[in-house]
């Protein structure tokens, strides 16, 4: 069992932001149809009993599309109404069909509660009135989080708006049976890397895999690149807008990221992370960086087989003790038709009966509840434990670290940019900065 006292402590230099908040795309996210309840018995039920029938049925909208975390999902929903009588209509979008039409989701006709993230991304909907307050629910389950995390959970305001339900880290991915039959060795330094990924394009091998058609798994390598070359708190200060991008610092990060570009898996603009993930589960490439819900591609043997480090380092002024970690979790929508029934739902999301039936299905994950069951927890599981409460700093991701409107519609397309065309930093640092000057004024 990890040290919560730890973890809070490390948590608590996290932040978190969000993208795509600001595009007014059309809502098909409430169009959806439901695909899924908490079981097959109507709400109530002839088991529920006078409390459990009040709570009626609660809209769940869910960017949990891959298949791994939509039975999770549904288990958990199951629990939900056996312990409660309540029923949960789950609209289950593509993960980032959701994440895109986001704010026209809130604004139009949204479900009751949804799947979103902490810090600066939940943070973003709940100063534009998009969200309901839910400090009373953080007043029945408060007890069972960190300091760190009721912070992660707060607004601008001071109020509860969210309740966390798993964070994962992100590493770099790779199979123990493929690094044993060819004699690798984990690397600890930059050089190192690039040493075992040249020998791995020599055995044959995409050194790392890469998948970067849905625009945000990119941000991950610049992160890690940017964190290890210039730190924490100009990493941070970059993402809100502090930092010129053309600092010279940014230009070494995207040369370095250059040179490990043909150790990268071609094509990674048309390759989605599952695809890349596949490569790996079927040993065909030798690494990849990203995060743990990676191990959702995996399954059995292969899944045992699944291990990672952390980056390595790249200055040993800087360290290697900084990394992303993210945390998702749950928001009520502005005005939701069953807040009562909602706000139930929350406080059982809250609970270790919820969190350990979530990963159960889906143990590529960490429960955020403290009385979380973590015996149970995977050889993975505990070594990602162990990886984040030796972390220094934690970050959430460059999507849920900066404005909304910046990462969507400026870093998305730049470092794609950059992946078809590497050999322009100046004029590529040149046009995000001038686009950053324009959006931290507005």
């Amino acid at each position: 069992m990890f040290d919560e006292t730890t973890l809070s402590r490390r948590l608590l230099l996290k932040r978190a932001a969000g993208t795509a908040g600001a595009l007014a795309l059309p809502s098909v996210l409430a169009a959806c149809g439901d695909d899924s309840s908490s079981g097959s018995n109507s709400s109530g039920g002839s088991s529920g009993g006078g409390a459990k029938e009040s709570i009626g049925t609660v809209s769940f909208g869910s960017n949990a599309s891959d298949a791994v975390p939509k039975k999770a999902y549904e288990q958990v929903f199951a629990g939900f109404h056996t312990s409660t009588g309540g029923t949960v209509k789950v609209n289950t979008v593509d993960h980032n069909t959701f994440q895109e039409q986001i704010n026209s989701y809130l604004q139009g006709k949204p479900d009751d509660a949804f799947t979103w993230f902490a810090g600066n991304r939940m943070q973003f909907f709940a100063q534009k009135g998009l969200a309901t307050d839910i400090s009373d629910v953080w007043g029945d389950v408060g007890s069972n989080y960190s300091d760190a995390l009721k912070k992660a959970s707060t607004g601008l305001d001071g109020k509860q708006y969210f309740i966390p339900f798993y964070y994962y880290p992100w590493a770099v991915f790779y199979r123990k049976s493929v690094f044993e039959k060819n004699g690798y060795t984990v690397p600890k330094t930059l050089d190192e890397l690039k040493t075992l990924a040249t020998q791995m394009k020599k055995d044959g091998l995409d050194p790392i895999a890469f998948g970067d058609k849905d625009g945000w798994p990119a941000m991950g390598t610049f992160d890690i690149l940017n964190l290890r070359i210039n730190g924490y708190d100009f990493h941070m200060s970059l993402m809100k807008g502090e930092e010129s991008w053309e600092d010279p610092k940014v230009a070494t990060v995207f040369n370095t990221w250059r040179e490990l570009l043909p150790l990268h898996q071609s094509g990674s603009l048309g390759r989605t992370w599952q695809e890349a993930a596949q490569s790996l589960a079927n040993k065909k490439s030798g690494m990849y960086l990203l995060g743990m819900f990676v191990g959702q591609q995996f399954e059995g043997e292969a899944h045992d087989d699944l291990d990672f480090f952390n980056f390595p380092e790249i200055d040993s002024n800087v360290g290697a003790d900084t990394l992303d970690a993210p945390i998702d979790g749950f928001m009520l929508s502005k005005k939701p038709e069953n807040e009562d029934g909602s706000k139930a739902l929350l406080k059982y999301m809250a609970s270790a009966a919820a969190q350990n039936t979530y990963l159960e299905s889906d143990p590529n994950n960490i429960a955020t509840a403290k009385d979380a069951d973590t015996s149970g927890y995977s050889e993975l599981q505990k070594k990602a434990v162990e990886l984040i409460n030796g972390a220094s700093n934690i970050t959430q991701f460059m999507d849920r670290d900066t404005r909304p409107d910046f990462a969507s519609t400026v870093m998305i397309p730049s470092i794609q940019e950059f992946i078809k065309n590497p050999n322009d930093v100046a004029g590529l640092t040149k046009k995000i900065e001038d686009q950053k000057k324009t959006i931290f004024v507005s």
